[in-house]
């Protein structure tokens, strides 16, 4: 019991500190919650955690709240869930409320516009790093119908501007048919 209050605080603070300072949208969590939950605590493995984020990814809402919904229903249940939504949903909403309270003094500032294009230029750093790691991970499982999926998801989106839903739904659907097919041979 006592272990449990321990985790849920930790992924408590942890999942608020993420949420906090966290600029530029659901990827850039991606990676700090691989760093934090894979690399520092190790409560996950790497490969479990791109199958979360893949879920995060996939699932309606914010990627963050999806993210800390899995990550902390794979380390306590339901309790787990609530206190890494309370803890990711509390910062933004914090900020939202202080910034509509402050509006018209930030709408013309030109301190905190410049701010906010320097963090643009970090976000977009940001996310190249989580590609790289998630796609690093796949080259390095040398599977070549993964490579192939990747190559052809890439392909779908940036050269013939396919829908992105319709790419997870068409990588959702390879990935069950792998998935019967796999298993179909480990009955034989």
């Amino acid at each position: 019991m006592k272990q449990k209050k321990e985790v849920l605080v930790k992924l408590f603070l942890s999942t608020l500190y993420l949420s906090a300072f966290t600029f530029g949208g659901g990827y850039v969590i991606v990676t700090l919650m691989k760093k934090k939950f894979v690399d520092e605590y190790h409560w996950i493995e790497e490969d479990e955690m791109l199958d979360l984020t893949a879920i995060a990814q996939s699932s309606p809402g914010a990627i963050a709240v999806n993210g800390a919904i899995v990550v902390g229903y794979k380390l306590a249940g339901l309790p787990g869930v609530l206190v890494s939504i309370v803890a990711t949903v509390i910062p933004p909403f914090v900020i939202i409320a202080l910034i509509s309270v402050f509006y018209n003094a930030f709408r013309n500032n030109w301190l905190i516009s410049q701010m906010l294009e320097g963090m643009q230029a970090g976000v977009g750093a940001v996310i190249a790093s989580v590609v790289y790691d998630m796609a690093a991970g796949i080259v390095e499982g040398r599977n070549p119908a993964s490579l192939c999926i990747m190559a052809g998801a890439f392909a779908a989106a940036c050269f013939f501007e396919i829908n992105v839903i319709c790419i997870i739904l068409v990588c959702g659907l390879i990935g069950i048919v792998r998935t019967f097919l796999s298993k179909g041979g480990e009955k034989r």
